[in-house]
């Protein structure tokens, strides 16, 4: 694959280097940045992870691919909101029954928090309704403390959750959480991101919360933006996770002095170029392109994929096994994505694009 060259590049970031919209337009001169054959691979992964999506939802019997490594480990789909969790979320827990806006804030924190479905219905099954009105930290507390003396997991292991360090003196992770969300709605911070003009803004104000890094307030305001409570462009902005980041490492051999954010967006900006130019046809989400989200979450997936198939490229986590194994999956309902999207979805009907 040919270089790509990023020249008279229009530059508007925030402190801390990530795409916010709109800004001062500063065109720089950069060397081109240099694709290794991961990036060739990135495309690939991403056909063949959403045809494995669409014959699943079609009821096909597997295999679902002739591609080995997707056939023996679990990677997540290439668009973010067709993973089991975001599903779970957009329809439990956001569209399930008209909610006020405190109520779609705490609930789509308070599960995104432990970001396991499991946790929430055992919530649900001892607390009843799941409300901000009525939230009592200490009974939820109670619940969750038994269940981690019965060892059984509340967090999930898609990734790792901060312990809240000097900022509380907790004997549990989750009472620190649990303190957390008690002064979110005790600030309103639904309404402060009901108000901000611009998803950045928005990922600003989770930003400034104890415990809320980069990653989890993108991934936070990421999930919020799928409900009612705000109505953000996902092309606006973007901030990628560690794993995106090493997969980046090994797609590239040199950025040619962009950032990571500026990859991701010229890449998402672009995919049709680069499913075209390698001869690869992919099925879009019923006419919508993948967005900054989907992009970034598929660098993070292309840096487990390549620790099988391109085990030379090692990245800067080291990291040289995928952990998760697929396992037996259940059959796939019809999806559920938010209504504002207006996604014309037939199951039997894939669209394609390149």
């Amino acid at each position: 694959m040919r270089q790509l060259h990023f020249l008279s590049f229009s530059r508007s970031t925030t402190r801390n280097g990530t795409h916010c919209g709109a800004g001062p337009n500063i065109f720089i001169k950069l060397a081109p940045a240099k694709p290794t054959e991961v990036f060739s691979a990135y495309w690939h992964f991403a056909v063949e992870r959403q045809k494995v999506f669409f014959k699943r939802i079609a009821g096909e019997a597997q295999p679902w691919t002739e591609d080995e490594i997707l056939q023996h480990y679990k990677f997540t789909n290439a668009y973010r909101a067709s993973d089991r969790v975001s599903q779970y979320l957009i329809r439990r827990i956001l569209y399930e029954k008209r909610l006020p806006p405190d109520d779609v804030f705490f609930r789509c924190l308070l599960f995104k928090i432990f970001n396991k479905i499991e946790t929430w219905e055992l919530l649900e099954a001892e607390i009843g309704d799941i409300r901000a009105e009525t939230f009592d930290e200490y009974a939820y507390d109670a619940v969750l403390t038994r269940a981690m003396r019965e060892k059984t997991p509340i967090y999930s292991a898609a990734y790792i959750m901060p312990s809240g360090g000097s900022w509380t003196k907790c004997v549990y992770k989750h009472q620190m959480h649990l303190k957390l969300l008690r002064k979110m709605l005790k600030d309103k911070v639904w309404e402060k991101l009901a108000a901000a003009p611009t998803m950045g803004k928005a990922f600003e104000v989770l930003r400034s919360y104890p415990t809320i890094g980069d990653f989890l307030a993108y991934q936070y305001v990421t999930d919020l933006n799928y409900s009612t409570l705000t109505n953000f462009d996902e092309m606006e902005f973007v901030v990628p996770g560690p794993g995106a980041k090493n997969g980046i490492n090994k797609c590239f051999s040199s950025i040619g002095g962009l950032t990571e954010s500026e990859i991701i967006r010229y890449v998402t900006d672009s995919q049709e170029f680069f499913f075209d130019e390698l001869g690869l046809s992919f099925q879009s989400l019923w006419g919508r392109r993948l967005q900054l989200i989907d992009c970034q979450n598929i660098f993070c997936e292309v840096d487990k994929y390549a620790r099988v198939r391109f085990p030379e490229y090692s990245g800067a986590s080291g990291r040289t096994r995928i952990k998760q194994l697929y396992k037996r999956p259940k059959p796939l309902p019809k999806p559920f994505y938010p209504p504002k999207w207006g996604l014309k979805i037939n199951t039997n009907t894939e669209v394609s694009i390149g």
